[in-house]
C-alpha cells in the first residue's frame, strides 16, 4: 500500500496530541452536541489554548506560524472520529486566510490573535437564498453613508458558525450594475446594531454544527472595515475558492478511507447464513474497489496538498479533486450502509451519521456540476460556442 510522505516527525507528533485533545474534549461530548445543533464556546477556548485553531497565523499575530499541513492534521483527526461539529474549518482555513491574505496590519491585529485563542470565532457569509455557486449574484447591498461609513441590507443563508460568530467576512454588492466588479468584502464585527441571526437551521447531517440564516438592517459599518479595495470582492473569492476546495477534498478522502475501515472490521465480526458478512465475495468486491479508488483518491489529494504548500493549485486541480472526492465520498458512505443492513440505518452507529454527513460534500465549496463546468471550460478552451 502507498504511504503518505508528506508528513515530518513533527507533524506525526502534532497528529497525538490533536487526536487526544480530540478523544478528551470532543468525541465524549459530540452526541449531545449533534442534539443540541451547536458546540460550546468552551471548546473553542480550549482549542486555542491547545494551538488547534490557525496553525498558520504568524507569530506576530498571536498564532504559530506553522506550516498547512498542521491545519491539514486537525481537520483530518476530526474528521475520523465524525467530529463535524466544530467548525474549525471555515475559521481557520478561510476566515482567517482572507484577513491574513487581504486585511490591513489594523484589521490583522484586532481579529486574528483573538480567533487564534478561539475568542472571537469566524465565519463566511457568501450565500443566499437566491445565490449559492454564483457569487456575483448576491443582492446583499453596501451603500455609502458619508465617507466613511457603509449601510447593509440584506440576508445570507447557510452560514456556518452562524449562531456563534464574532466576525463575518461578508460578501456585498457595492455597485448592482457592475456585475462582477460590483462585489466588495466587509470584517463585519457582529455585535455591531442591525445585525441579527436568524433560527439554527435544522440539517440532514452535521447537526452539531450551527448553521444559520443572517440578516443585515441598516448595519452601519466604517469604510476601514473593508477587505481589500471596493470592487475587488469577486476577484480575491475567486483566489480563495481553490484553497476552499482543496480542504473539501482532505475531508472527503479522509473520510472514504475511516468508513471503508469501519466497514472491514464490521463485515468481519457480523455474520449471516454461517458465515461473516466478509466471506461473501460480494463483499469484497465492494470493498475492494471502493478501497482502490480511495487510494487514488487519496494520492492526487495528497499532490493537491503539495502544490498548494508550493503556491501552485490552480483551479482545475482543484477542482477535480474535489469532483473525484466528493463523489467517491458519497458513494462509499452509501455502499458500505448497505453491508452493515438495518443496523446501518440506527443513528447510534457512525456509519449512519457518516452517510447523513456526506451529502453536503456534493454543494459545499462549489457544487459538483460547477467543478465538471470548470474542468470542461479548460479542456475545450478556445473551442466551445464557436457557432454562435
Amino acid at each position: 500500500m502507498i504511504e503518505r510522505n508528506l508528513f515530518s516527525p513533527e507533524h506525526d507528533m502534532w497528529r497525538e496530541s490533536v487526536r487526544r485533545f480530540i478523544e478528551k474534549e470532543i468525541v465524549p461530548f459530540h452526541d449531545q452536541w449533534e442534539k443540541d445543533g451547536i458546540v460550546p464556546r468552551e471548546l473553542w477556548l480550549k482549542a486555542g489554548e491547545a494551538g488547534m485553531l490557525c496553525c498558520t497565523v504568524p507569530e506576530e499575530y498571536g498564532g504559530l506560524g506553522l506550516d498547512y499541513l498542521f491545519d491539514v492534521i486537525v481537520y483530518e483527526e476530526m474528521w475520523k472520529v465524525g467530529a463535524s461539529g466544530p467548525g474549525f474549518l471555515i475559521h481557520t482555513d478561510l476566515v482567517a486566510t482572507y484577513i491574513l491574505t487581504a486585511g490591513t496590519e489594523e484589521q490583522k491585529r484586532e481579529w486574528l490573535p483573538r480567533m487564534v485563542t478561539g475568542e472571537a470565532i469566524g465565519s463566511l457569509g457568501m450565500t443566499e437564498p437566491h445565490a449559492g455557486s454564483d457569487l456575483k449574484a448576491i443582492r446583499t447591498r453596501a451603500e455609502r453613508d458619508g465617507n466613511e461609513h457603509f449601510l447593509i441590507n440584506g440576508q445570507k443563508v447557510f452560514i456556518s458558525n452562524g449562531q456563534m460568530c464574532d466576525v463575518l467576512v461578508l460578501a456585498t454588492k457595492t455597485d448592482s450594475s457592475a456585475g462582477a466588479k460590483g462585489v466588495t468584502l466587509f470584517l463585519v464585527d457582529t455585535s455591531l446594531p442591525g445585525f441579527t441571526r436568524g433560527k439554527n437551521l435544522e440539517k440532514l447531517g452535521m447537526k452539531a454544527q450551527d448553521t444559520s440564516e443572517l440578516f443585515f438592517d441598516n448595519l452601519r459599518i466604517p469604510a476601514n472595515a473593508m477587505l481589500a479595495a471596493e470592487g475587488e470582492g469577486f476577484k480575491l473569492m475567486m483566489t480563495k475558492l481553490p484553497q476552499e476546495r482543496l480542504a473539501q477534498a482532505v475531508r472527503s478522502a479522509t473520510v472514504t478511507e475511516t468508513i471503508i475501515d469501519m466497514t472491514v472490521e464490521y463485515t468481519s465480526e457480523r455474520r449471516a447464513f454461517d458465515q461473516s458478512i466478509a466471506d461473501f465475495q460480494n463483499t469484497q468486491f465492494v470493498l475492494a474497489d471502493l478501497k482502490a479508488r480511495c487510494v487514488m483518491a487519496r494520492v492526487f489529494t495528497d499532490k493537491c496538498i503539495e502544490l498548494f504548500m508550493a503556491g501552485e493549485l490552480d483551479p482545475v486541480d482543484a477542482a477535480m479533486a474535489k469532483l473525484v472526492t466528493s463523489e467517491l465520498h458519497c458513494e462509499t458512505a452509501d455502499k458500505c450502509l448497505q453491508l452493515f443492513g438495518g443496523w446501518g440505518y440506527m443513528w447510534e452507529y457512525p456509519i449512519a451519521r457518516a452517510y447523513a454527513d456526506a451529502r453536503i460534500v456534493k454543494i459545499a465549496g462549489g457544487s459538483i456540476e460547477v467543478m465538471k463546468t470548470i474542468i470542461a471550460r479548460e479542456m475545450f478552451k478556445g473551442r466551445l460556442g464557436r457557432s454562435k
